[in-house]
């Protein structure tokens, strides 16, 4: 396929990525079903999760693709998505269509989407909000001790802040400081990685999704996209599920042994509280379940990090300068989407192949009946015809 064809999926704003998104449904014929948020969009448009179902409604096996749970990285998964409804009939060719459909959620944070914000309307970040609201929240130490390190009150930050902050990450070591920072929080509202005081409108309308669309399936596979960690272009398989190793070894089947897991250790990311895919497990129980988070990196952690801290020292404190909001604004698009075609080009080929993975681990999966035997037997997808976009 052709890079220019390719990077004609990409968009510059959330209408436009949500434009691209529904007309390449409308041209398969496949009709939507939106969400609509009672908010506007940055340019007072719109806004709204929305879903396509992409082949029978009774279909024992179910691929969820979700993007936009940070808002702003929603223009990696919006354009996979994009295009994968445009992808030629014969890509789905060597798979029953009677037994396996795909449900995509498209922006499933519009808000942060539109308003390029990693956050939700409520400042929560959505991928720390699916806890147990009833209960006790998680506690995060660390973050308390250096949330105001992390937001000061001067932007750009004085140095004798940056050596504070320097020294906490010396003393805990660059996982720790990770940990501190990103695990997720619930004592600082206008803080990084709020996981919220209640359920959000998203994670609310995203297990509405799955009641509806989801709870009758035999076996669910998950690709939820993500960006901003890692190397650059490079799309990480990182298993989203609770350490379970017969889960594992299925996801390992599915998606290569090269895939990472938080539990061990082996990826870039670390154990969240509260993310997505626990609402899986909890609207759907009795659904097998292989879950992946595929996450593309940008550039070097430093700056992704610098980036979000501006970002979310303008919610905090707010901004007069107009073009100093703007640098930061854009800062942070830059951050978690790189506009260069080398970048689109490695997304979109790794996100397809995932896709495709994904589709010929559930034609061979196991079933829930079956129980917990033996791994699959593993399915080589280039073997298939992976097909090209229209």
């Amino acid at each position: 396929m052709a890079q220019q064809n390719i990077s004609k999926l990409f968009s510059s704003s959330y209408a436009e990525a949500r434009e691209k998104f529904l007309g390449a449904a409308s041209r398969r014929g496949l009709s939507v079903d939106s969400y609509e948020l009672p908010l506007r969009g940055a340019d007072g448009e719109r806004l709204a999760t929305d879903v396509v179902l992409d082949g029978p409604s009774d279909a024992s096996n179910l691929l969820i693709v979700i993007s936009g749970c940070h808002g702003v990285e929603g223009y990696c998964g919006s354009a996979i998505q994009t295009g994968l409804l445009e992808l030629d009939p014969g890509a789905k060719a060597p798979f029953d269509a009677r037994s396996a459909a795909v449900l995509h959620v498209h922006a499933v944070n519009p808000y942060g989407f539109s308003h390029t914000r990693r956050a939700t309307q409520e400042n929560v970040d959505l991928n720390r909000n699916f806890v147990d609201f009833s209960t006790t929240l998680p506690d995060n130490a660390g973050y308390a001790e250096i949330h105001d390190l992390l937001l000061p009150r001067d932007w750009p930050p004085q140095n004798a802040n940056e050596i504070l902050l320097n020294a906490y990450r010396e003393r805990v070591g660059v996982r720790g400081f990770q940990r501190a920072v990103a695990l997720g929080q619930y004592a600082f509202e206008d803080g990084l990685h709020f996981g919220g005081v209640a359920p959000t409108w998203s994670n609310s309308t995203f297990r509405s999704i799955l009641r509806k669309y989801a709870v009758g399936s035999r076996h669910i596979g998950s690709i939820d996209i993500h960006t901003g960690l890692g190397p650059y272009g490079v799309g990480e398989r990182i298993f989203a599920a609770p350490d379970n190793p017969v889960t594992l070894a299925r996801s390992r089947q599915w998606w290569g042994d090269n895939m990472t897991s938080v539990a061990t250790g082996t990826s870039v990311s670390i154990p969240l509280s509260g993310p997505i895919q626990a609402a899986l497990s909890e609207e759907c129980p009795d659904a097998a379940q292989t879950n992946v988070c595929l996450e593309f990196g940008t550039y070097a952690m430093d700056e992704v990090v610098h980036a979000m801290r501006a970002e979310h020292w303008l919610h905090r404190y707010g901004c007069t300068d107009n073009a100093k909001r703007n640098t930061i604004k854009a800062a942070l698009k830059r951050a978690f989407y790189p506009e260069h075609d080398d970048w689109k080009l490695a997304v979109w080929v790794q996100g397809r192949e995932v896709y495709l993975q994904a589709l010929n681990g559930l034609q061979r999966g196991l079933l829930p009946e079956l129980g917990n035997h033996e791994p699959l037997a593993r399915g080589a997808v280039e073997q298939n015809n992976i097909g090209d976009l229209r």
